[in-house]
């Protein structure tokens, strides 16, 4: 297979997934968003995350990600939230206000930051560039599983990919 270049690299993060990143994070919040905060350590089955645990895990992991591409490893950490931060409000405003800085950095990465090899924890080594896609279906993942809980929380379920149940009520509501 043939080494991806700087500018094959540079071709798929802004004219393919820059776009779509901005879109899906908007989405991401308001899912966090969604979680109320009475609620949070609902968990549908003993060994399932609680909803607490899954919102910060989605707002740490979709960073770590980006942040994999700017700065050219795949860092573990688990600390990166913030402890003070307890609510899913407190997590979607921090995960909204380092996502944008890093959507900022993202878009001024250079084909060399692109197409450096990165090691996800030894089970695979790629391109820099290729961690915003693998970050964006790991984000969906675990959004559609924290999304999953939110009826059952007593929550409602904002739009994803079109309207949703409660937010068209809502719409039918206001024009009434």
């Amino acid at each position: 297979m043939a080494e991806m270049t700087g500018e094959q690299a540079r071709f798929l993060l802004q004219d393919l997934y820059m776009g779509t990143l901005k879109v899906e994070s908007r989405v991401t919040k308001k899912i966090l968003e969604a979680v109320p905060a009475g609620r949070a350590d609902y968990r549908p089955d003993a060994i399932s995350k609680s909803a607490i645990e899954l919102v910060r895990h989605i707002a740490a992991a979709d960073n770590r990600f980006v942040e994999t591409v700017i700065n050219g490893v795949f860092d573990t950490n688990p600390a990166m939230i913030p402890e003070e931060l307890k609510t899913p409000a407190e997590i979607a405003a921090w995960y909204e206000e380092r996502y944008a800085r890093n959507y900022e950095g993202l878009a001024k990465a250079t084909g060399e930051q692109l197409t450096k090899i990165v090691d996800f924890r030894g089970i695979f080594q790629r391109p820099a560039v290729t961690f915003v896609i693998t970050g964006l279906h790991h984000t969906i993942h675990h959004r559609g599983q924290l999304s999953s809980y939110l009826r059952s929380m007593g929550a409602k379920v904002p739009s994803i990919y079109g309207e949703s149940y409660d937010d068209a009520q809502a719409r039918k509501a206001a024009q009434a």
